[in-house]
């Protein structure tokens, strides 16, 4: 009886000094694995070959697995690691780091290839827009689209994307739509204000709404001036702006009358007000018609040959 109460004694003891060199751990605040494998030292703060104890293969990239703790307790012991759960954790969930291809990535490929095969610019609308692709971390190489189908006559195209070069494709689907890049302002603008450069941005609109009186050249707009007060960020008409006024109504111009190598010059009243290359009203004070003329400058306007139209004042 001595013996055996001696036996468990020992054994007691033997347990209770190895509890008392096994080490402490608590799980990490986020649990992630970089690689295939999930090993001790992506759960806890463990190095060294014991930290390398491979546990589970890791999920996919972007993707989570979830391990039984009583499963995590007793692989951390059998290294010296004692986990005592203290949080009552039911399972532990360990994510697969991965570098994300959104579906904008996706979208930008979808339009490359739509301007490779027909030298348009389009707008892609994914049939799903939460669609993101997944690449491990460590993947070298960025998405690639694997093939592609599109129906110029109903517009909507079809293709499998890899996010990364040998990764296991992807289905998309959506609709794309040919658009036009169209100048808009970026601040209101009063009404004479002169547009410039500055105040322009571009924006892409589908080709369906891009009427024949829309400006689609940044040099319809810089330099011209604004005939009414303008909003931003939207397209602006021909008949939205104008030159700069140069000549203001009433105002007495130098008006040049050429025609072939004959050049005459008298005195005029604008009748209106006139930017520079606009064709006007003018009163020839020496006639007392009233003409139109191109105006060329401040102070100065031109009627060339074939391009007047003289007609009786209006008094």
């Amino acid at each position: 009886m001595l013996r055996t109460l001696t036996l468990i004694l020992a054994l007691s003891t033997g347990a209770a000094a190895a509890q008392e060199v096994s080490t402490s751990v608590v799980l990490k605040e986020r649990l992630v694995s970089a690689d295939a494998v999930i090993t001790l030292s992506d759960l806890f703060d463990i190095t060294g070959e014991a930290g390398d104890t491979q546990l589970a293969r890791a999920p996919a990239p972007g993707r989570a697995i979830s391990l039984d703790p009583d499963y995590v307790r007793n692989a951390a012991a059998r290294e010296g690691f004692h986990w005592a759960n203290a949080g009552g954790v039911l399972r532990v969930t360990v994510e697969r780091e991965a570098r994300t291809v959104s579906a904008s990535d996706i979208s930008d490929l979808v339009q490359e290839a739509l301007y490779v095969e027909t030298g348009h610019a389009y707008a892609v609308n994914l049939s799903n827009m939460r669609q993101d692709l997944f690449a491990p971390a460590d993947a070298l190489g960025g998405p690639e689209l694997i093939s592609f189908d599109h129906d110029a006559s109903s517009n909507l195209f079809r293709a499998q994307i890899a996010a990364y070069p040998g990764g296991e494709p992807l289905t998309v689907s959506g609709r794309a739509q040919r658009v036009t890049n169209v100048p808009v302002l970026n601040r209101t603008i009063a009404r004479g204000e002169t547009i410039t450069a500055a105040d322009v941005d571009w924006v892409r609109l589908p080709e369906s709404q891009v009427r024949g009186e829309i400006l689609l050249a940044e040099a319809d707009l810089v330099g011209m001036s604004a005939k009414r007060a303008l909003s931003p960020e939207r397209p602006l008409r021909s008949f939205d702006v104008e030159p700069p006024i140069v000549v203001e109504r009433g105002e007495l111009v130098s008006l040049v009358y050429q025609v072939g190598p004959l050049m005459l010059s008298a005195q005029a009243r604008a009748l209106e007000n006139g930017g520079e290359g606009q064709f006007i009203r003018f009163l020839n004070l020496q006639s007392n018609r009233t003409v139109e003329a191109w105006v060329e400058a401040p102070g100065r306007a031109s009627v060339l040959g074939g391009r007047s139209a003289a007609r009786p004042s209006e008094s």
